[in-house]
């Protein structure tokens, strides 16, 4: 199994040859020898780099959860001049690529529509185009797998930072995939190349490769926390800890009102599949009730091949709500910079799903609800699937 990265260094420097290259990287842009890629690329001799670029939490880990950042200075290894794409400039301003002929992406996604890192992609995508500049993507894992797909389709009107395409919540896609697929099918139309991985198969979890996991943020430690995550980050959204603050945010949630005894007997009437919550009570130690005793759940997955995230995100959130209707509440804005909708409607792309949850819908009809825009996302993807279709 060998990543874009790999690929690009062992046999595919063509693609960048006599180009000046700007470097798009986090702290999970290794090689499966943990070397990082712009260690790799300002050592190589045959390879010019100019600049480097971070998104979200930046290009060697310096940035907690929503922070606005910097915006450039120079990486302390290599000194080349390094902008960040998250904050005041999410998309590389025209300055950024002066010294740039292309611009190279190789950065680590999760599989979930909500993860910021891919419309730091379509961003840069977009300023490649509109400056002439060559954007190739070095292809990685989706570390969920590439065949399940589920949730609600984003609508338009809700486009930000954390949902710009109507793409669902587990999209099933690489980075790559998800890059042709930007470029064709909603109109970037920049000079793109996908260097693929080898041996990367649809089924495999990110454990099957046998490539090191580097954490692409600082809450996603694990590679269980990516096979949650795209259910329970819809706690961001609501007055309920997503175990922010913990050491296995996304799979601990809960809240100081929430008995979790009773939170767990409530979800025994959902028969989720493959799923164990484990009642339990925590501490967060920043972010939403930092310092505060929480009772909850942790989620513990039995089977991943039969594990939905999305509708147990749901349910959990649902069962949160009947429960303790006077203590559970909606976020409020700003979220992601978005200042004029809740965050849980921007998390979750409609105010659909809120609006059902207000209602007392049940989890079979919220989830009955999504199929046919699966369908259809399912069909509009199929053209852009690189690997075993």
């Amino acid at each position: 199994m060998k990543t874009g990265l790999e690929v690009l260094i062992e046999s595919r420097l063509d693609a960048i040859s006599g180009a000046r290259v700007g470097l798009i990287v986090n702290p999970a842009s290794v090689d499966s020898r943990f070397e990082h890629a712009a260690d790799l690329f300002f050592e190589h001799p045959q390879i010019n780099i100019t600049a480097l670029f971070g998104p979200q939490h930046g290009i060697r880990g310096e940035t907690q959860d929503n922070m606005i950042e910097w915006q450039s200075f120079r990486d302390s290894r290599t000194q080349l001049p390094a902008y960040s794409l998250y904050g005041e400039t999410r998309k590389p301003l025209p300055e950024m690529l002066e010294e740039v002929d292309a611009l190279v992406f190789d950065i680590q996604d999760t599989g979930t529509r909500v993860y910021t890192f891919i419309y730091t992609m379509a961003l840069a995508m977009e300023a490649a185009r509109e400056q002439g500049k060559k954007f190739i993507v070095l292809d990685r894992p989706n570390p969920i797998n590439g065949l399940q797909t589920e949730g609600n389709l984003l609508e338009m009107e809700y486009r930000s930072f954390v949902g710009m395409y109507p793409i669902p919540m587990r999209h099933g896609m690489t980075v790559g995939e998800l890059a042709w697929m930007f470029n064709r099918e909603f109109g970037i139309e920049c000079e793109l190349e996908v260097i693929e991985m080898e041996g990367w198969r649809r089924e495999m979890y990110f454990e099957d490769t046998r490539l090191p996991w580097v954490m692409p943020s600082p809450n996603m430690p694990t590679v269980d926390t990516t096979v949650v995550y795209p259910g329970s980050v819809m706690m961001e959204g609501a007055l309920v800890s997503e175990g922010r603050g913990t050491t296995r945010p996304f799979e601990i949630v809960g809240a100081p009102y929430i008995d979790p005894v009773a939170l767990r007997e409530e979800l025994k009437r959902e028969n989720l599949s493959s799923v164990v919550f484990r009642p339990l009570r925590f501490q967060p130690t920043f972010h939403k009730f930092a310092g505060e005793i929480c009772g909850g759940l942790q989620i513990h997955v039995t089977d991943r091949a039969l594990f939905k995230p999305a509708i147990t995100g749901v349910a959990l959130m649902s069962a949160i709500r009947r429960l303790y209707k006077d203590d559970f509440g909606w976020k409020e804005p700003p979220y992601e910079y978005v200042h004029d909708r809740l965050p849980i409607d921007v998390i979750t792309g409609s105010a659909h799903l809120r609006r059902q949850i207000e209602a007392g819908a049940t989890v079979a009809d919220i989830e009955a609800g999504w199929r046919d825009g699966l369908v259809e996302f399912n069909e509009r993807r199929r053209p852009y699937l690189l690997y075993n279709r």
